[in-house]
């Protein structure tokens, strides 16, 4: 449910910028043990992202598509 809408890069589920919390609180628990894994999966949605929103600054999409995997809000919920 909570999947990206693009090329605006909206979640389906709520909203906002994908991706949304409760998404990136999803893939936490998918890739438990597999942190390269996670940011592989994550780099990927980022080129695409890059693709479809040419005008973003590059720092604006690099933090909210990798940079937030190291918050330990998200690890601690």
């Amino acid at each position: 449910m909570h999947q990206p809408i693009r090329p605006q890069w909206i979640c389906a589920g709520c909203g906002v910028p994908w991706p949304c919390r409760t998404r990136k609180r999803q893939l936490v628990a998918e890739f438990t043990g597999a942190r390269v894994s996670l940011i592989l999966h994550l780099s990927a949605y980022l080129v695409q992202a890059c693709e479809d929103l040419p005008h973003t600054p590059s720092g604006v999409l690099h933090a909210r598509f990798l940079a937030w995997h190291r918050s330990p809000a998200l690890h601690n919920e």
